[in-house]
């Protein structure tokens, strides 16, 4: 008799608590085998395919694409096989729970996903075969599986089939005044439920009618607002755009938003005549024969460059600890940089980046922008940064003045490298001149040790061979 077990959205780790469903790559009535990737979900740090850690047919899915899910809430049901002589089981990981009353041994892999949650073996496995599960249940079901007969309990809601409901907050409105969801039609595209149609059946119960729970006009995409108009006048405006501030964009509005709030932070900035360190990389890539190597990109020059400048200063390599009030200097570098991607900006971070070369910086500078680009990095490899750099010359802009990734202590930013007038040996020539910014916490340092460090910067920019003496 087939089992119907409920998988929950596991812990994704790094104290995420939810995530955006971007693409189900199963259907309802799928046979999916155990630990196969089931639904690809967005969270504020990277993209990550979620293996479901049971085999058999899925009954149900729960959340539309698009549409975010806290963590812990049900992801989807499937309908395993089990022996009848065996005992009730509910075996798992973390998050995935029985939610049938069959009786018999579950297999699971005891993985909710790879590299997170628990890896704790199960006691006893035995293969779930998914012609055996298919035979079980037909091959395509629209919902689950219906708990056997003999069951004293109520049918649970997963076996009856998903609501289509996305919204907790429709859920827990509809929870605290004991309505039935499967009883209400959703007035939203293919029959979403949505909270209007909710409120209005908690009126129609309040008013004592006898109206039908069913669907009310559908919520508009955008609403007027009024608009204050320079001359200090209301005006009714048009129609406004919302876009929820969710997955990458709304926690990169969090941590903008907490380091504003928290660190007291000043900029410098310097311009710098960078004509020599153009030559020098030049150099370095047209090297040919057994010495060549990758060619080394601007960006690896001047992350070197900046690891040197934290070993003589190592102030701006620390963070702050409010609760014991103290600076705490960090004896690695992990040199995180801003990345624009499809999803937004993300800082993919270069573990160890002082025990690196150029060469080497460059090398895993290009492996994790190939994989912020196609949305593959993982939670680790965007966290633990403990200074960033930040070209935004490459959007032809000169100047800024970044907000310092926190908990950080710096950000060194980098403009546009343009031909300019410059006095060059006493006289005016034409050269290429960058302008650099650092935007340093006032708490871990003052002005001149900020400036002494934009200053080094400035020297091995303009004087390449200023970094011989620390390579």
């Amino acid at each position: 008799m087939p089992q119907v077990l409920e998988f929950k959205l596991p812990d994704l780790g790094e104290g995420l608590t939810e995530a955006e469903i971007v693409r189900w790559l199963v259907e309802v009535g799928d046979v999916v085998a155990i630990d196969q990737p089931v639904v690809e979900v967005e969270t504020a740090k990277a993209m990550v395919e979620v293996p479901c850690p049971y085999g058999g047919v899925v009954t149900a899915r729960f959340g539309e694409e698009g549409s975010e899910l806290p963590v812990g809430a049900p992801l989807l049901t499937v309908a395993v096989s089990v022996g009848a002589d065996a005992g009730s089981s509910e075996e798992g990981a973390g998050a995935a729970t029985g939610s049938g009353s069959g009786s018999g041994e579950v297999e699971s892999s005891g993985n909710v996903l790879v590299g997170y949650g628990t890896g704790a073996p199960v006691a006893r496995r035995r293969r779930v075969r998914p012609t055996a599960v298919a035979a079980a249940v037909p091959a395509r079901v629209p919902v689950a599986p219906v708990v056997p007969v003999a069951a004293p309990d109520p049918v649970p809601d997963a076996v009856l089939g998903p609501v289509a409901v996305v919204s907790p907050l429709v859920r827990k409105l509809a929870r605290q005044h004991d309505l039935d969801l499967r009883k209400l039609a959703g007035s939203g595209r293919d029959g979403l439920i949505l909270r209007a149609d909710v409120e209005s059946a908690i009126r129609a119960l309040a008013e004592g009618t006898s109206a039908p729970l069913s669907a009310v006009a559908p919520e508009p995409e955008a609403v007027p607002v009024s608009v204050a108009s320079s001359a200090g006048r209301t005006v009714e405006g048009s129609a406004a755009q919302r876009i929820p501030l969710r997955g990458v964009r709304g926690a990169v509005a969090d941590k903008l938003s907490r380091s504003r709030r928290e660190i007291p932070d000043a900029t410098c900035w310097v311009d710098a005549d960078a004509t020599e360190l153009m030559a020098a990389r030049a150099a370095m890539n047209s090297v040919a024969g057994p010495a060549a190597g990758p060619k080394v990109s601007v960006l690896a020059l001047l992350a070197r460059i900046c690891t040197a400048a934290l070993a003589r200063f190592p102030e701006l390599n620390s963070t702050i600890d409010l609760e014991a009030r103290e600076i705490v200097r960090l004896p690695e570098v992990h040199l995180g940089f801003a990345a624009q991607t499809e999803r937004g900006l993300v800082v993919p971070v270069v573990r160890d980046a002082q025990a690196r070369n150029a060469e080497s910086i460059g090398a895993e500078i290009a492996r994790l922008t190939e994989a912020a680009r196609a949305g593959r990095l993982t939670p680790a490899e965007l966290t633990g940064g403990t200074f960033t750099l930040n070209n935004y010359g490459v959007f032809g802009v000169d100047g800024s003045t970044p907000i310092i990734n926190h908990p950080e202590a710096a950000m060194l930013g980098v403009g546009r490298i343009v031909p300019k007038p410059w006095v060059y040996q006493g006289e005016l020539a034409v050269r290429q001149v960058v302008q650099l910014s650092l935007t340093f916490d006032h708490r871990v340092c003052d002005g001149g040790t900020a400036g002494g460090f934009l200053r080094y910067i400035a020297d091995c920019v303009e004087q390449p061979a200023v970094l011989l003496r620390t390579l």
